[in-house]
């Protein structure tokens, strides 16, 4: 039975045939075989006020709408607050990027980093948004395929009121950080013999004949709350849109999301001005960088391949809606090699702001546009940083200490390696000399 409000300001429409649905039924695809949007009558609302709500709630200490999601829920999903699931999610810092600034060559480069949400990583965003849909259809179980983010985030909403949470990830090919998450926060997890499309194929197939609601990024809901990263940067900013926004592609809902937020404040007269969007894919995992590149139709990459857990899928769902928001804001996509990736990730680590690898994807493909003078060196740039370092600490132990597997073919140029050394004064003095002395 679904609790949605007879006359909530939300429907869902098709991206390819533009057939409505209501949201009291339970959908993630037209008939035709699109993806939905969650979608809303923007005449309904006033720019002007709707920006002086959010303002207002800016400095709300609890309740739902202290949320860096929900404070925005006009334009995500505008229920009542005791039919939210929510941790408080969002708030997240925006960083000036520092020596991984000097890096990319930018002289105006903001990190917007999103491994600061409660579980870790920018899907806590969706999640909640995700959730508060299944609570509203009456769901007692939900699930999700995962490269390792999306388990975490599932597992600890669906333990917060009380669902069950079934995870299908690839066998051994999500980093332990994330892995461990969706473990302790009691997900029932299957390892999938193949990788995460093999994954996404089954779960669909287990929801569609189990009735146990999906919260992969086909479910539309989810998109409506990552849509909040941009709205909270842009408060962050005092509503002055950068000239760039550069971020990971992997499963593409992110992007997707954030283009679609450009267009409804742009629409609503919130922002005049439509920044540029930078999706920067693995090399080993690019299907939409090929049909960007070549400009052929969309083929995806049967098996992926790449340091970057949280993005390795050849075939994203999201593609469609993400080609269309790169489009619509004059975007590009770009790739990045293994070395580029792991060597940014050094540099942002090296920040003192640490992300996991799918993240540093930003920053190594920002610095790869401005040598190609795509990006200005001098434009403002916001770059999203989507993970915590520690999902994959692995990865880090191996690049600073030369342990990274001989077939990755990275070298660890940043490499900050431990130094072994005798339990004795003398010699500890000796190896520092004068370069840590204070006086």
């Amino acid at each position: 039975m679904s609790d949605w409000p007879k006359k909530i300001n939300l429907w869902l429409e098709c991206i390819g045939c533009n057939r409505r649905f209501p949201v009291s039924g339970i959908r993630y695809r037209c008939s035709c075989g699109s993806l939905l949007e969650a979608r809303r009558d923007l005449s309904l609302y006033n720019g002007a006020s709707l920006l002086k709500t959010w303002e207002d709630r800016w400095g709300m200490k609890n309740g739902p709408l202290a949320s860096g999601v929900w404070r925005y829920k006009e334009l995500v999903i505008d229920l009542g607050d005791d039919d939210i699931i929510t941790k408080l999610e969002g708030n997240t810092r925006l960083y000036p990027a520092g020596k991984a600034g000097e890096y990319a060559g930018l002289d105006n480069f903001l990190l917007k980093h999103e491994g600061e949400n409660p579980t870790g990583s920018f899907k806590d965003r969706g999640m909640t948004c995700g959730m508060t849909a299944a609570k509203m259809y009456g769901a007692k179980s939900v699930a999700c395929a995962s490269t390792g983010n999306t388990s975490a985030s599932m597992a600890a909403y669906a333990s917060l009121c009380g669902m069950k949470a079934l995870i299908f990830i690839p066998s051994g090919k999500i980093a332990f950080g994330k892995l461990a998450q969706a473990l302790a926060y009691g997900g029932t997890t299957f390892q999938v013999d193949g990788n995460f499309d093999d994954a996404m194929r089954l779960v669909q197939e287990v929801c569609s004949e189990m009735g146990i609601y999906l919260l992969n990024s086909i479910n539309p809901f989810r998109l409506e709350g990552q849509k909040a990263i941009c709205f909270e940067i842009l408060q962050q900013l005092n509503w002055q849109v950068p000239d760039w926004f550069v971020l990971p592609g992997g499963n593409l809902g992110n992007n997707s999301a954030l283009s679609k937020a450009l267009m409804e404040l742009h629409e609503l007269g919130i922002i005049r001005k439509i920044p540029r969007i930078a999706v920067i894919q693995a090399r080993g995992a690019n299907p939409l960088y090929r049909m960007w590149k070549t400009g052929s139709e969309f083929r995806p990459v049967k098996n992926p391949e790449t340091i970057a857990t949280a993005i390795k899928i050849g075939n994203p769902v999201s593609w469609e809606k993400s080609m269309n928001g790169i489009r619509w804001s004059n975007g590009v996509v770009e790739e990045v090699s293994e070395q580029e990736i792991m060597d940014a990730k050094a540099m942002v680590d090296a920040a003192g702001i640490g992300a996991e690898p799918a993240s540093c994807c930003t920053v190594a493909g920002a610095r790869k546009l401005v040598k190609k003078k795509i990006i200005p060196k001098d434009a403002s740039v916001v770059g999203i940083l989507t993970g915590n370092m520690l999902k994959d600490p692995d990865s880090i132990i191996a690049y600073h200490t030369g342990k990274l597997p001989v077939k990755s073919k990275i070298v660890g140029r940043f490499a900050n390696r431990p130094v072994k050394v005798a339990a004795d004064i003398e010699v500890i003095k000796k190896m520092l000399g004068d370069s840590f002395r204070n006086r």
